[in-house]
């Protein structure tokens, strides 16, 4: 079976129990910060496979450094993948959590390019228009600076994308003008 095939069966598992228990958002939070440290920290990623590492001390030390920090079912889906020798599906699981998460609350991410960093009521603004076209309740939006966008904003919902930024009009007016079109 395919690695993807195993996490979407363990973010599923986890789903079910975080829906039961209404833990959705708390779980996909603690879960996004999961995946941030291990995207962030080789040596932990190099520690939890390491063949002379045992499961024990594995369980251990990851017990150690996110008790407290994070709830018991997400703390026990860690130690379960430990266990199994799984953490390679970490992050695919997270994302197919996060997925399932905002299915079920009729939401969606919305990564925002703009050329400077925007406001909190500016990125409300745009969840609020953009949640209609987007057909959801609500829009979770994740600003990224880009400078190279001269001006404007770039949206990607999905995999839609809306684009109103100065680079792609500029690019639009280059090409017609090489096409020799108006």
């Amino acid at each position: 079976m395919s690695n993807q095939a195993v996490a979407n069966r363990y973010a599923f598992a986890l789903f079910q129990l975080a829906k039961e228990k209404k833990q959705l958002d708390k779980v996909n939070n603690e879960l996004a910060t999961i995946k941030d440290v291990f995207e962030t920290t080789p040596e932990l990623v190099s520690y939890l496979d390491h063949p002379k590492v045992t499961t024990k001390q594995k369980q251990e030390f990851v017990q150690k450094q996110f008790s407290g920090s994070v709830s018991e079912l997400s703390l026990h889906t860690l130690l379960l993948l430990i266990e199994r020798k799984r953490t390679d599906i970490l992050v695919p699981m997270v994302n197919k959590f996060k997925e399932l998460a905002y299915a079920a609350q009729d939401m969606a991410e919305a990564t925002v390019y703009s050329v400077k960093p925007l406001s909190e009521a500016e990125q409300a603004e745009i969840a609020k228009v953009f949640a209609k076209k987007a057909k959801k309740s609500k829009l979770e939006v994740k600003n990224i600076v880009d400078s190279e966008l001269i001006g404007g904003i770039k949206i990607r919902i999905g995999d839609r994308i809306y684009d109103g930024t100065l680079k792609t009009q500029l690019d639009s007016m280059k090409r017609k003008l090489v096409a020799g079109t108006r």
